[in-house]
């Protein structure tokens, strides 16, 4: 056998027959390889002001390093539940009142397949496969799990909008939303398509696409998206989306989420205001005196004691939990595909988003994982995760869930427990496939009240466009990116906060539906603060020059450096590109 046969893919020694089971037997059979000696209460220990705080750091488990086999499954529900609020709120938003409104069943099989489909899909960037015969990878080989984008949800409830207006999808006599189930294929089945993109992306050098997509381009563009979320959540948080939130002082809409819900109340009524700020509270609460373990989950506490709190005040319907089937996975429903045209432009914007997205979360799961952030193994593994990115966008299409990115919150879980072992993670997949199977689980989600959810998602949005404003600080602030950044945000902000604006720019009700689609393509994008934003950036920093004083100091005296042989060789420049001898006799205009 040569050195290459016993070297890993992860540049690691591959073990023979004999090692893999002296390994399992220690694993499974001794304590040391059960429990070890880490000290788990650090995980459960509150942070309160009158507890005295042990100074001992916990021990730091590394990517292939033998971890305790009960650790790796409590970190791994830890991780799970940590990503569960970001998995459940987006199929939650698109096939309910604000969305597509598809019936109870059809919501509850989309949260149970999220679940599950995010957790295949993750244990494939954490597997990390080799594609035969070539540099290329497919996964990073780190605790990178993915979940459902919320990038999608601006197009998403933008097309969605569109369908209902040019007569695809249909109103009752009320005006509200009927179900609308071939729009949702439309979606998936766009995003199949579209998901392309990322995948040549991904065949790039990492250092091409940070040029082509830098900071200044992705922050406003993540920002403008979590903008566009929170008025979402807020509607919820008041009592509900759709036409509940839109007319609240007229007819059969006084009342939310539906007349026939349990305690149901005008639109905006204290109880509601109220049921979303306890959630918001008591994440708030957790952040400040919760224990470890309290503090990467602290999400999902803030929702289950709004749960627990609006379940004893009667505001639960119980009756999709008791009609849910116990059990369900891919393809019980299905949805019929096709492609959309005027979505696929925002949609290709979409998955440019999370192809820098994943860049910037494997460079800092990488970085908490305390392996290298630079050369030819942190290429690879950037590669490996934004071609997995791609080819998750696309499955995840095929097995009837919208988009797929990395999720970055997990590295704040990698952080605190200081485990990157991926050990971690796989048991993280495992808990996300065991809750997506249990439909009555994924029932329990569907029939949270609208405010207890409202809640818990503002703060999940707002968490976004914090992400984004993270990534606009990296860029140096100077009178080129100022200008960039008023430039595209201007429009951004302003197609988000008025949405209409563009709507009535093209009149056409002739009979060419490829022009009409055309015009509805456009006027999606207008209409799309994130999308306009992300174009009007790209283009700008692609056109507008570096001024020489905003330079990097080594470009700056390169530069000058340039010029002083310029002039050396007795020509200066005036400005339009043009030379003009110095030394030559000046000619005067008689």
């Amino acid at each position: 056998m040569g050195e290459a046969d016993r070297i890993g893919p992860d540049m690691t020694p591959k073990k023979t027959l004999a090692d893999r089971a002296n390994s399992i037997r220690k694993t499974f059979f001794t304590k040391h390889g059960l429990i070890g000696d880490y000290d788990y209460a650090f995980l459960f220990r509150p942070n309160l002001p009158f507890l005295k705080k042990p100074r001992r750091a916990s021990p730091f488990f590394g990517l292939h390093d033998p971890m305790p086999m009960v650790l790796a499954l409590l970190l791994g529900f830890q991780h799970a539940l940590a990503m569960l609020a970001g998995i459940m709120t987006p199929p939650i938003i698109l096939s309910g009142q604000g969305g597509v409104n598809l019936s109870a069943d059809y919501q509850q099989y989309l949260v149970s397949t999220s679940l599950i489909v995010c957790g295949i899909l993750s244990s494939i960037q954490i597997t990390r496969f080799h594609i035969w015969r070539t540099p290329y990878f497919i996964g990073t080989g780190l605790i990178s799990v993915v979940g459902t984008s919320f990038a999608i949800i601006p197009v998403a409830t933008g097309a969605f909008t569109q369908m209902y207006a040019n007569g695809k999808c249909q109103l009752d006599a009320d005006g509200n939303r009927l179900p609308c189930p071939d729009a949702y294929g439309a979606l998936i089945g766009t995003c199949a398509l579209c998901a392309l993109v990322e995948i040549a992306l991904s065949f790039l050098p990492p250092k091409a696409l940070r040029k082509i997509f830098p900071p200044i381009v992705t922050g406003p563009t993540v920002i403008l998206i979590g903008v566009s979320l929170i008025e979402s959540g807020f509607n919820d948080w008041a009592g509900g989306s759709g036409l509940c939130a839109a007319r609240p002082d007229s007819g059969p809409f006084t009342v939310c989420p539906q007349v026939g819900a349990p305690h149901a109340l005008p639109w905006g009524s204290a109880e509601f205001i109220g049921l979303g700020f306890l959630v918001f509270v008591t994440i708030l609460i957790c952040e400040r005196f919760g224990s470890p373990i309290m503090k990467s989950t602290s999400v999902i506490i803030g929702l289950l004691m709004g749960c627990i709190v609006a379940a004893a005040c009667g505001y639960f319907d119980d009756s999709g939990i008791t009609a849910a089937p116990v059990g369900s996975f891919i393809w019980v429903k299905t949805f019929k595909l096709s492609l959309y045209g005027p979505i696929v432009l925002p949609i290709m914007v979409v998955f440019i988003i999370c192809a820098c997205e994943a860049i910037g979360d494997i460079t800092a799961t990488c970085d908490v994982s305390r392996l290298e952030v630079e050369g030819r193994q942190f290429e690879s593994r950037i590669q490996g995760g934004v071609l997995a990115d791609g080819l998750n966008g696309c499955l995840a299409a095929l097995m009837t869930i919208t988009p797929m990115s990395t999720f970055a919150q997990n590295n704040g879980v990698i952080a605190l427990t200081r485990c990157a072992n991926r050990k971690a993670g796989y048991f993280c997949c495992f808990f996300l496939i065991v809750a997506g199977v249990f439909a009555k689980f994924s029932a329990a989600l569907v029939a949270i009240p609208a405010p207890v959810l409202g809640g818990m998602t503002t703060f999940l949005f707002c968490a976004v466009a914090v992400s984004g404003m993270a990534i606009v600080n990296r860029v140096p602030f100077n009178r080129r990116t100022r200008f960039i950044l008023t430039a595209a945000l201007a429009l951004g902000y302003g197609a988000t906060l008025v949405p209409t604006w563009f709507s009535y720019v093209f009149t056409y009700n002739g009979d060419n539906h490829a022009l009409r689609g055309f015009y509805d393509a456009i006027v999606l994008i207008c209409e799309t603060g994130f999308a306009i934003t992300a174009l009007v950036s790209m283009i700008l920093n692609l056109t507008l020059p570096e001024e020489i004083e905003d330079l990097p100091a080594e470009e700056a005296t390169k530069e000058m450096e340039d010029e002083g042989r310029s002039e050396a060789t007795g020509s200066v420049d005036d400005g339009v590109h043009k030379k003009i001898n110095v030394d030559a006799p000046s000619k005067e205009v008689v």
